[in-house]
C-alpha cells in the first residue's frame, strides 16, 4: 500500500482556507521565516478519506472479533462511557483550574469525579485510599514500591530485597528493581501451579521488604492461601502487594485489602472497561491500607464543607513521595471508568465476575482434549493450554497464533508465563457471546487437526494480510524507519 505522500499529486486540493486575517511580512524575522516549503500532502477529500478507511480496514482491534489476549482482559468498551468523558465540563477543562488560587470552585465535577472514583475503587478492593495519579499498571507497580520504600525508610528498616513469584507478571520485577530493590524469585508448585508456601518461608527474611502476588495468578488460578501468606509476610516485617491486574476475575467476590494485602494496583483500562493499548490511553490507580496513606502522591482531593471538593496543601503530606504523573494522572480514563462502574452498580460487577469465569472454563474444557493443560482444573478469567503436543510435529505456539490471524481471530498471549512450555495464554473476557466463543474454539480445533494432519502449511501464516511473517529479530535489529 502507497503512503499518503506518494498518493500526493501537485495542484489537488481537499480544503479552502480563509483569506489570512495575520499581518505578513517585515513582522516575522528572517531568522524565523522558512527558506523552504512545507512538505504536504496534496489530495482531495475522497484520497484522504479513503486512504485512512483503507488503514482502518488494515487494523484489528475488539470492534472486529474475539480479542483473547491473556492477561490483558482486552474487552469491548461502551461507547457511552466515551460519551460521557466527551462532555465538555470534562474535555474542555484546564488541568491546571483546580490548583489555581479559588480555582476549585470551577472545577467541582472533575474533583468529585476524582474522590467519587477514589472511593469507589476502595470499596471494590477492600483497601482505605487511592491515588488515581499512575497512568499505567507498571506505572501503578513502581508507584506502589515506592510507597512500601517509602513506608521503611520512615521506619528505620533497612529492608532491600521484593520476592516475585516466577508466575507474576513480567513487569512486577521491572518495577521493583527500578524502585531500588533487589529481586528474588519464589518458585510455583508444580502440582498446584500456586507459589509454593513451604518455598516462601524458607526464602523470606528480615531484609525482606515486599512480597508481589497476583491472584488471580497469570495461570488464571486463584490462591486460597493469601491470609496464610499475608501472614508469613507480615511476621518478618514486610509489606504484601497485589498486582491487581486480574481484578476482571473476582469483583464482588474477593476483596485484596480484606485478605492481609497492604498496597495493590487496579488497572482501569483493563478491568473497567476504558480502552487499552493501542486504543488508549490506561491508568493504574493505586490503592493502600489506612497506614500508608500518608505516603500517597500529591496533589490530593479533599471535600471541605464550606467549598465543596478541593486540592489538600501538599503541606498536609509531609511524608509523601510526591507527584508520580502531570496533574491527577489519564483524567479521561477516569470519567469512563467511572461511568461504567456507575452503570454496572454492585451487581454488574459481580456478573461481570461470573461471565468472565464462566467463559474462560467454557473454552479450557472445549479444548483440552486438543491441547495439553498444564494445570487441568477450574480457571477463573482467563485458561493456560500449551502447544507442546503440536510442538512435536514441528507446529509450535507461534504458528498457532499466526494460523489464528487468517481466520480472522487476534491471537491470544504466548509463550507467557514462562513456566509453561508453548504457552497459549486466552481470556475470552465477560463481553462475548457464545457464538463468538463457539467461533474461535471451532477455529483453534481446527488449526490443531491441520497441526496433526499438515503441519508444514502452517509455517506459512498468516497469508491474508498485507504483510506475512516477518523476521522480528532483524526487524528489532535493523530498525529502519524513514522520516518525511
Amino acid at each position: 500500500m502507497q503512503t499518503i505522500f506518494e498518493k500526493s499529486t501537485a495542484g489537488r486540493k481537499g480544503v479552502t482556507l480563509p483569506k489570512c486575517d495575520v499581518p505578513t511580512g517585515s513582522a516575522v524575522p528572517d531568522r524565523y521565516k522558512r527558506t523552504r516549503p512545507l512538505n504536504l500532502c496534496e489530495l482531495s477529500e475522497p484520497d484522504v478519506v479513503r486512504h485512512f478507511t483503507a488503514l482502518s480496514r488494515m487494523n484489528f482491534g475488539v470492534d472486529n472479533n474475539l480479542y483473547p489476549l491473556g492477561s490483558c482482559t482486552m474487552k469491548y468498551n461502551p461507547k457511552a462511557c466515551e460519551r460521557i468523558a466527551a462532555l465538555n465540563g470534562f474535555s474542555s477543562i484546564h488541568p491546571m483550574t483546580a490548583q489555581l488560587a479559588g480555582g476549585h470552585r470551577y472545577a467541582q465535577g472533575a474533583l468529585a469525579v476524582v474522590r467519587n472514583l477514589e472511593e469507589s475503587l476502595c470499596r471494590v478492593t477492600g483497601m482505605d485510599a487511592f491515588t488515581l495519579q499512575p497512568m499505567a499498571g507498571a506505572h501503578g507497580e513502581l508507584t506502589g514500591m515506592m510507597l512500601i520504600a517509602a513506608y521503611h525508610r520512615k521506619k528505620g528498616a533497612a529492608k532491600k530485597e521484593v520476592l516475585i513469584p516466577d508466575e507474576a507478571h513480567g513487569t512486577n520485577p521491572a518495577s521493583a528493581a527500578a524502585a531500588g530493590f533487589k529481586i528474588r524469585t519464589v518458585p510455583t508448585d508444580p502440582e498446584t501451579g500456586l507459589l509454593d508456601v513451604d518455598k516462601l518461608r524458607e526464602i523470606i527474611s528480615d531484609g525482606t521488604a515486599a512480597l508481589m502476588m497476583t491472584n488471580p495468578n497469570t495461570l488464571g488460578l486463584f490462591n486460597p492461601r493469601v491470609a496464610e501468606i499475608a501472614e508469613i509476610v507480615h511476621s518478618r516485617g514486610a509489606l504484601l502487594y497485589c498486582d491487581g491486574a486480574n481484578m476482571n476475575a473476582v469483583m464482588g467476590k474477593f476483596r485484596p485489602g480484606d485478605c492481609g494485602f497492604d498496597v495493590m494496583h487496579v488497572n482501569l483500562h483493563k478491568t473497567f472497561a476504558t480502552p487499552h493499548g493501542g486504543g488508549g490511553p490506561g491508568s493504574g490507580p493505586v490503592g493502600v491500607k489506612a497506614f500508608l496513606e500518608p505516603f500517597l502522591p500529591t496533589p490530593r482531593v479533599r471535600v471541605n464543607a464550606e467549598n465543596g471538593y478541593a486540592l489538600a496543601p501538599n503541606s498536609d503530606y509531609p511524608d509523601s513521595i510526591g507527584p508520580v504523573a502531570p496533574f491527577y494522572g489519564n483524567f479521561s480514563v477516569c470519567v469512563k471508568a467511572y461511568a461504567y462502574m456507575l452503570m454496572m452498580g454492585g451487581k454488574g460487577l459481580l456478573e461481570v465476575s461470573e461471565q468472565a469465569v464462566l467463559n474462560a472454563n467454557y473454552v479450557l474444557h472445549s479444548l483440552m482434549e486438543r491441547y495439553e493443560v498444564p494445570y487441568p482444573k477450574t480457571c477463573m478469567h482467563e485458561c493456560v493450554l500449551s502447544a507442546s503436543r503440536q510442538a512435536e510435529a514441528g507446529v509450535k505456539a507461534v504458528d498457532i497464533a499466526k494460523a489464528l490471524i487468517d481466520r480472522g481471530f487476534h491471537p491470544p498471549t504466548v509463550y507467557f508465563p514462562l513456566i509453561v512450555k508453548e504457552a497459549l495464554m486466552i481470556e475470552p473476557t465477560e463481553t462475548e457471546g457464545k457464538e463468538a466463543l463457539d467461533a474461535f474454539i471451532g477455529a483453534m480445533a481446527e488449526i490443531a487437526k491441520i497441526a496433526a494432519s499438515d503441519p508444514k502449511s502452517l509455517h506459512a501464516c498468516p497469508t491474508t494480510t498485507p504483510v506475512g511473517r516477518l523476521d522480528e529479530t532483524k526487524a528489532a535489529r535493523e530498525m529502519d524507519v524513514a522520516f518525511l
